[in-house]
C-alpha cells in the first residue's frame, strides 16, 4: 500500500492575494496618473508631496526621514526631489546642526499645490465605486495586512 500522500492542487492566479494586490495596485496608479496630470506630478512624486503636505508646519523633513515614510530606497527618492524642486515645489537645504542631512521644506507654491488636490479622493471614489467611508476601512485593512508581512521579514 502506498503511503504517499495525493499532490496538492496547483495555486490558481486569481486565488492568491498577491495578484490581487498587484492588479488592484497598478490599475489604481494608472487612476492617479490621470488625476495627477493636471498638477504636473506623477504618482510618486504625489506621495512625496503628501508627506510633505502631512509635516509642513513642523520641523523640515530630512530625506532620511522621508524615505522612511515612504519605504523608499535614497537612488528611488533622491530623482523626485530633484524634479519636485526644479518645479518649484520644495527646497532641499543642509541641516545646521549637520551637514550631512538633507533637510526638505514646502515652498509656498508647494503648499498652494495642496488645495488642489481635493479633487484627486473624489476622483478616486468614482473609479473604483466605493465610498469614502469603505476606502478608508479597506485602506486600514490593506495597512495592517504590510505592517504584519514586515514584521513577519
Amino acid at each position: 500500500m502506498s503511503t504517499t500522500a495525493a499532490a496538492a492542487p496547483a495555486p490558481k492566479l486569481d486565488e492568491q492575494i498577491c495578484f490581487a494586490l498587484y492588479s488592484a495596485s497598478r490599475a489604481l496608479t494608472a487612476t492617479y496618473r490621470e488625476l495627477l496630470a493636471p498638477l504636473g506630478l506623477t504618482y510618486p512624486q504625489y506621495l512625496v508631496m503628501l508627506a510633505l503636505w502631512e509635516a509642513d508646519g513642523h520641523e523640515p523633513v530630512s530625506v532620511s526621514q522621508l524615505g522612511e515614510r515612504l519605504h523608499l530606497e535614497s537612488g528611488t527618492l533622491s530623482p523626485l526631489l530633484r524634479r519636485l524642486e526644479a518645479q518649484g515645489l520644495v527646497v532641499k537645504t543642509r541641516a545646521a546642526g549637520d551637514e550631512r542631512v538633507v533637510e526638505l521644506t514646502l515652498t509656498d507654491q508647494g503648499r498652494r499645490m495642496h488645495g488642489e488636490t481635493t479633487r484627486i479622493g473624489q476622483g478616486i471614489c468614482a473609479a473604483t465605486g466605493l465610498t469614502t467611508e469603505a476606502l478608508m476601512v479597506l485602506q486600514q485593512q490593506i495597512t495592517s495586512l504590510a505592517e504584519h508581512a514586515r514584521a513577519a521579514l
